[in-house]
């Protein structure tokens, strides 16, 4: 018998020992406070439905009507056959809702990153980029080819001391920071980046997955909640997070969505998003620009979880945004607190290495304006009762 994937059993192994192997659980209702989690009734405070859409009774009629009219996918890639126009009607009022000339849209965040960054920047180039940016920027980056330097954590000194070290050799330059940081919850200084970038004539781009829907009025983004409009050169954002559905979009400078359409890989060589997915986009945008009460409700929950959470005892790092990071330490210890926590009902998933570094495991809680007082309660009194039980508190 053959042995050539034998080594694929002894990582795996080694991931068991180790306590990182990630034991997937399935989801068996659709997404709102309370899931069917591997056929358990429990609270969520795991997914990233920060508004509560992806099960709002006006997106799930949009997709409906979108269906009947549409039907159920694209057939095409943008470029050949695939652009209907919901996709059109979307980008435009992304454009209006961002405040931006153009926008564009992708599969997904992830694929908008791999769109984006490629079509940018080449082998000539560079490209500076946070150190704790998320993976998709990580890919999209080394697709480029183009030489990437990292620069401290939200530092906009650090960014500084590598642009004056490394601009001078390279053809162009580009800035890529996250908006805000998935796993810590903190939020990049951009208006100081911005600086940097404007000093030394260098794009700037922000993944702003986790601000679509949170930060800003509205939820209008990080450009929004520092006013740099029209000094950010791309904003990348996903429609799969605060607005429930799926897809990515960047919006910005019109000769850079008019060079995407041209030259991002995604868009040529990918299939469209599916009219339902849009449909449930456009639904979603009328939502937040008819009323700012999710967000202010989100924002609302967030801080009293937050606040409770601290007087209990629990570290919960430098987040200064709905995302709330339970810092344990060890992965053994947060995978056995997840554990824990599920079996009084509560769902938040441990995250370890390599989603986040050694030795910094943790438990990522996503409060959502979907949870009700007596919700965020129950997950306290959750919380409390495995810290003590665990020696964490």
């Amino acid at each position: 018998m053959t042995q050539k994937l034998d080594w694929i059993t002894t990582e795996l192994d080694a991931l068991k020992t180790s306590g990182l192997y990630n034991t997937i659980r399935t989801i068996g209702s659709p997404q709102g406070a309370v899931l069917n989690v591997d056929g358990k009734e429990v609270l969520d405070f795991c997914s990233n439905n920060y508004l509560g859409l992806a099960n709002h009774p006006r997106l799930v009629q949009a997709v409906k009507d979108a269906v009947d009219r549409f039907g159920v996918g694209p057939a095409a890639v943008r470029s050949i056959a695939g652009t209907m126009t919901l996709h059109v009607v979307l980008e435009e009022r992304m454009a209006r809702f961002k405040g931006v000339e153009s926008a564009v849209t992708f599969q997904s965040g992830f694929m908008a990153n791999l769109a984006v960054i490629p079509a940018m920047v080449g082998k000539e180039d560079v490209i500076f980029s946070d150190e704790l940016n998320h993976a998709s920027i990580i890919d999209g980056s080394r697709l480029s080819g183009a030489k990437i330097i990292r620069f401290d954590h939200a530092d906009p000194a650090d960014l500084e001391r590598v642009v004056k070290e490394n601009l001078p050799n390279y053809r162009r330059a580009l800035v890529i920071t996250d908006g805000v940081f998935s796993m810590d919850g903190d939020i990049a200084p951009l208006d100081k980046l911005y600086e940097v970038c404007k000093k030394y004539d260098i794009m700037l781009m922000v993944d702003d997955a986790h601000g679509e829907g949170v930060l800003g009025r509205g939820g209008r983004g990080i450009v929004d909640h520092f006013d740099l409009h029209g000094k950010v050169d791309i904003e990348v954002g996903t429609f799969s997070k605060a607005f429930g559905v799926m897809g990515g979009v960047v919006a910005g400078n019109a000769k850079i969505t008019e060079w995407l359409r041209q030259r991002g890989r995604p868009f040529l060589f990918s299939s469209a998003a599916t009219p339902a997915d849009v449909a449930a986009c456009l639904a979603a945008v009328d939502l937040l620009e008819e009323s700012t009460e999710l967000v202010d409700r989100m924002w609302s929950n967030a801080k009293f979880f937050k606040d409770e959470m601290k007087k209990l005892g629990f570290d919960t790092g430098s987040s200064v945004t709905p995302i709330t990071p339970v810092m344990l330490g060890e992965a053994t210890l947060a995978r056995q607190f997840s554990r824990a926590l599920y079996d009084e009902g509560i769902f938040a998933m441990a995250l370890g290495y390599p989603t986040v570094p050694q030795g910094k495991a943790r438990i990522r809680v996503m409060v959502s304006a979907k949870h009700s007082q007596a919700d965020l309660e129950e997950c306290l009194t959750a919380f409390q009762t495995v810290g003590k039980k665990l020696g964490v508190i």
